[in-house]
Protein backbone atom coordinates (compact mmCIF):
# COMPACT_ATOMS: atom_id res chain seq x y z
CA UNK A 1 0.00 0.00 0.00
CA UNK A 2 1.22 3.45 -0.97
CA UNK A 3 1.20 6.35 1.06
CA UNK A 4 0.05 9.55 -0.51
CA UNK A 5 1.90 12.74 0.24
CA UNK A 6 1.14 16.29 -0.79
CA UNK A 7 4.13 18.10 -1.76
CA UNK A 8 2.43 21.70 -2.04
CA UNK A 9 0.61 23.51 0.27
CA UNK A 10 -2.70 25.02 0.05
CA UNK A 11 -1.14 28.15 -1.52
CA UNK A 12 1.32 26.52 -3.60
CA UNK A 13 4.42 26.78 -1.73
CA UNK A 14 6.60 23.32 -2.11
CA UNK A 15 6.37 21.39 1.40
CA UNK A 16 8.34 18.69 0.36
CA UNK A 17 10.69 19.31 -1.85
CA UNK A 18 12.91 16.12 -1.87
CA UNK A 19 10.10 13.91 -3.25
CA UNK A 20 9.25 16.86 -5.83
CA UNK A 21 12.82 16.59 -6.94
CA UNK A 22 12.39 12.63 -6.78
CA UNK A 23 9.34 12.79 -8.63
CA UNK A 24 10.89 13.97 -12.10
CA UNK A 25 11.66 10.70 -13.41
CA UNK A 26 8.44 9.39 -12.95
CA UNK A 27 6.83 12.48 -14.25
CA UNK A 28 9.19 12.14 -17.18
CA UNK A 29 7.28 8.92 -18.22
CA UNK A 30 4.07 10.59 -18.76
CA UNK A 31 5.83 14.01 -19.95
CA UNK A 32 8.82 13.51 -21.81
CA UNK A 33 8.87 17.15 -22.90
CA UNK A 34 8.37 18.68 -19.60
CA UNK A 35 11.11 21.38 -19.42
CA UNK A 36 14.97 21.01 -18.09
CA UNK A 37 14.49 22.74 -15.88
CA UNK A 38 11.81 20.64 -13.62
CA UNK A 39 11.83 22.51 -10.39
CA UNK A 40 11.58 25.65 -12.05
CA UNK A 41 8.82 24.42 -14.22
CA UNK A 42 7.02 23.09 -11.39
CA UNK A 43 7.49 26.48 -9.56
CA UNK A 44 5.37 27.75 -12.19
CA UNK A 45 2.88 25.24 -12.53
CA UNK A 46 2.56 25.61 -8.88
CA UNK A 47 2.22 29.52 -8.67
CA UNK A 48 -0.48 29.03 -11.61
CA UNK A 49 -2.48 27.13 -9.21
CA UNK A 50 -1.36 23.63 -9.98
CA UNK A 51 -1.04 21.21 -6.62
CA UNK A 52 1.05 18.12 -6.70
CA UNK A 53 1.03 14.63 -4.55
CA UNK A 54 2.92 11.28 -4.78
CA UNK A 55 2.16 7.90 -3.95
CA UNK A 56 5.22 6.40 -2.08
CA UNK A 57 6.56 2.98 -0.55
CA UNK A 58 8.60 5.86 1.94
CA UNK A 59 11.78 5.43 -0.37
CA UNK A 60 11.20 5.93 -4.13
CA UNK A 61 7.99 7.83 -5.59
CA UNK A 62 5.87 4.94 -7.57
CA UNK A 63 3.28 7.71 -8.82
CA UNK A 64 1.98 11.21 -8.73
CA UNK A 65 -1.21 13.62 -9.68
CA UNK A 66 -0.81 17.28 -10.72
CA UNK A 67 -4.04 18.86 -10.00
CA UNK A 68 -5.91 22.35 -10.17
CA UNK A 69 -9.08 23.56 -8.53
CA UNK A 70 -11.18 25.14 -11.24
CA UNK A 71 -14.36 27.19 -11.49
CA UNK A 72 -15.87 27.16 -15.24
CA UNK A 73 -19.04 28.22 -16.83
CA UNK A 74 -19.80 24.07 -17.71
CA UNK A 75 -18.74 22.45 -14.33
CA UNK A 76 -18.67 25.20 -11.92
CA UNK A 77 -16.29 24.06 -9.53
CA UNK A 78 -14.28 20.59 -10.73
CA UNK A 79 -11.06 19.50 -9.71
CA UNK A 80 -8.55 18.83 -12.97
CA UNK A 81 -6.21 16.45 -13.13
CA UNK A 82 -3.48 17.57 -15.32
CA UNK A 83 -1.30 14.78 -15.19
CA UNK A 84 -1.60 11.38 -13.44
CA UNK A 85 0.92 8.75 -14.16
CA UNK A 86 2.27 5.41 -12.25
CA UNK A 87 5.97 4.36 -12.62
CA UNK A 88 6.27 1.62 -14.63
CA UNK A 89 7.57 -0.66 -12.90
CA UNK A 90 4.31 -0.18 -9.92
CA UNK A 91 1.42 -0.37 -12.75
CA UNK A 92 -1.64 -2.72 -11.98
CA UNK A 93 -0.68 -2.33 -8.24
CA UNK A 94 -3.19 0.10 -6.94
CA UNK A 95 -0.99 3.29 -7.06
CA UNK A 96 -3.31 4.56 -9.68
CA UNK A 97 -6.49 3.91 -8.02
CA UNK A 98 -5.00 5.91 -5.02
CA UNK A 99 -4.10 8.69 -6.52
CA UNK A 100 -7.29 8.91 -8.09
CA UNK A 101 -8.93 8.28 -5.04
CA UNK A 102 -6.90 10.69 -3.30
CA UNK A 103 -7.97 12.96 -5.94
CA UNK A 104 -12.10 12.12 -5.82
CA UNK A 105 -12.29 12.83 -1.93
CA UNK A 106 -10.50 16.25 -2.06
CA UNK A 107 -12.70 17.34 -4.70
CA UNK A 108 -15.75 16.26 -2.69
CA UNK A 109 -13.94 17.89 0.32
CA UNK A 110 -13.54 21.15 -1.79
CA UNK A 111 -17.18 21.13 -2.75
CA UNK A 112 -16.53 20.25 -6.52
CA UNK A 113 -19.39 18.90 -8.79
CA UNK A 114 -16.75 17.25 -10.96
CA UNK A 115 -13.33 15.35 -10.98
CA UNK A 116 -11.96 15.63 -14.80
CA UNK A 117 -9.26 15.06 -16.54
CA UNK A 118 -7.65 14.50 -20.32
CA UNK A 119 -5.93 11.50 -21.76
CA UNK A 120 -4.19 10.98 -24.62
CA UNK A 121 -5.85 8.89 -27.67
CA UNK A 122 -3.14 6.63 -27.96
CA UNK A 123 -3.08 5.67 -24.21
CA UNK A 124 -5.72 2.75 -24.32
CA UNK A 125 -4.35 1.36 -21.67
CA UNK A 126 -5.02 4.24 -19.05
CA UNK A 127 -8.30 4.46 -20.73
CA UNK A 128 -9.26 1.06 -19.96
CA UNK A 129 -7.91 1.82 -16.28
CA UNK A 130 -10.49 5.16 -16.29
CA UNK A 131 -13.58 3.30 -17.28
CA UNK A 132 -12.64 0.92 -14.61
CA UNK A 133 -12.80 3.64 -11.72
CA UNK A 134 -15.69 4.92 -13.39
CA UNK A 135 -15.03 7.73 -15.02
CA UNK A 136 -16.22 8.44 -18.78
CA UNK A 137 -16.00 10.39 -21.89
CA UNK A 138 -17.92 13.37 -21.63
CA UNK A 139 -16.97 15.75 -24.61
CA UNK A 140 -14.03 15.78 -26.70
CA UNK A 141 -11.22 18.59 -26.20
CA UNK A 142 -9.62 20.52 -29.38
CA UNK A 143 -5.78 21.80 -29.58
CA UNK A 144 -4.89 24.43 -31.93
CA UNK A 145 -0.83 24.60 -31.51
CA UNK A 146 0.47 27.84 -31.48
Amino acid sequence: MSDILEITSADGRIVAETWLIRAESVHRQLRPQLMPDYYGQMRRVFASGGRMIVATDGNAVQGLAVWRILEKTFSRSELYIDDLVTDSACRSTGVGKALLGWCESRAREAGCTQLTLDSGTPRLMAHKFYFREGVQITSFHFVKSL
